[in-house]
């Protein structure tokens, strides 16, 4: 081979390197557990001292099935971990975002905006954030700690508090409100104010600009160095609250944006690294945000003919786990979306770390 034809075929073989790249990030996503046929949905994810994980499964695809809080092992065996009490004026209850507390209970958001009548939203002031006790490492009894969000969605514990994303706080507002609410660990029977952006429980807020998908502040989650991180999930803007030594909100600035990033659902943080990994609902992508900011694809996939393959459905947390990221497959389509159908079985998928 000639070496003008040499110099041809390595800048084709760099341009289609750069393409995959581009397109698909360098990780492939595979198979971690295809769930049992009583999970349709699957949402937020805890991660346990053992390594197991409980799995929110709000059911919104066949809300005939209740919903479900689901174990995953160590050994990545599913089973049921509770089920978690309806709210008596729906009937029905929608366990998002949740967290493990230092206690060993877990906080749980329960979105109630999609129960209005006829089951479409919005259902208003009607969502909750329980908080589920765990004793002998079972779920023992759950305690409502506040009533009165509209779409509580996302959950971190941090010190003493755990923070809440409301992702709408003011429905019809244009540009879209959305907040964040904080609680001292032990308060309960809280009754938020209406309307809700006056209850003092609200430390922060943002505004929402892209009108196809009217949810704003989504997922939620703090570095090692007590800085609060924030995606807004219709704009796939990533920002940063920062607190004074009395732990008053200092500063709200936007951190991340990117064009590869359309969508910021359930994140979590590495404090290894203090990278954001980062479900990028509309593009079937996990995103990871560097601590200064910069935005790379860790995996992507198209739309999923056979989800038992593993690859990505619709990922709607990203959760670190060791050397790997597990992926929640809630695969609930909205137009837009490279997610185009809802199939079975549920899943989740999962993503390794490591350079090989």
């Amino acid at each position: 081979m000639c070496r003008n034809a040499r110099l041809v075929s390595l800048a084709v073989l760099v341009l289609a390197a750069a393409a995959v790249l581009a397109a698909g990030g360098c990780k492939q996503a595979r198979l971690l557990v295809a769930l049992p046929d009583f999970v349709n949905t699957p949402d937020g994810m805890a991660l346990m001292p053992d390594g197991s994980i409980i799995l929110s499964a709000p059911n919104f695809n066949n809300d005939k099935q209740p919903a479900v809080l689901v174990k995953i092992s160590p050994a990545n065996k599913a089973s049921l971990f509770y089920t978690p009490p309806v709210l008596p004026e729906t009937g029905k209850v929608g366990p998002m975002g949740i967290c493990r507390a230092p206690s060993g209970d877990l906080y749980l958001a329960d979105m109630q905006y999609f129960n209005g009548p006829g089951g479409k939203p919005p259902l208003l002031g009607k969502s909750r954030l329980l908080r589920v006790v765990v004793k002998d490492g079972k779920a023992a009894d759950v305690v409502t700690v506040a009533t009165g969000f509209n779409v509580a969605n996302g959950v971190t514990v941090n010190g003493d508090y755990v923070y809440v994303t409301e992702s709408v706080l003011e429905e019809g507002s244009n540009p879209l409100t959305s907040a964040v609410l904080r609680f001292k660990i032990g308060e309960e029977g809280v009754a938020l104010k209406s309307p809700l952006k006056d209850d003092p429980h609200v430390i922060t807020t943002f505004k929402s600009y892209t009108r196809q998908y009217l949810f704003g502040a989504d997922g939620i989650a703090f570095d090692g160095k007590g800085n609060l991180f924030v995606g807004l999930f219709g704009d796939g803007i990533m920002f940063k609250i920062t607190f004074d030594p009395a732990g008053n909100v200092k500063s709200n600035t936007q951190f991340a944006r990117a064009p590869r990033m359309a969508c910021c659902d359930g994140m979590s943080c590495d404090r290894r690294t203090d990278k954001l990994y980062v479900a990028d609902s509309v593009n079937n992508a996990i995103q990871v945000i560097s601590p200064d900011g910069s935005v790379k694809t860790l995996a992507s996939n198209g739309d999923v003919k056979n989800k038992l393959t593993g690859q990505m459905d619709q990922p709607c947390e990203a959760l670190v786990r060791g050397d790997t990221i597990v992926v929640s497959n809630m695969d609930w389509p909205f137009p837009g979306m490279k997610n185009k159908k809802f199939q079975m079985p549920a899943t989740l998928s999962v993503i390794s770390l490591k350079d090989k």
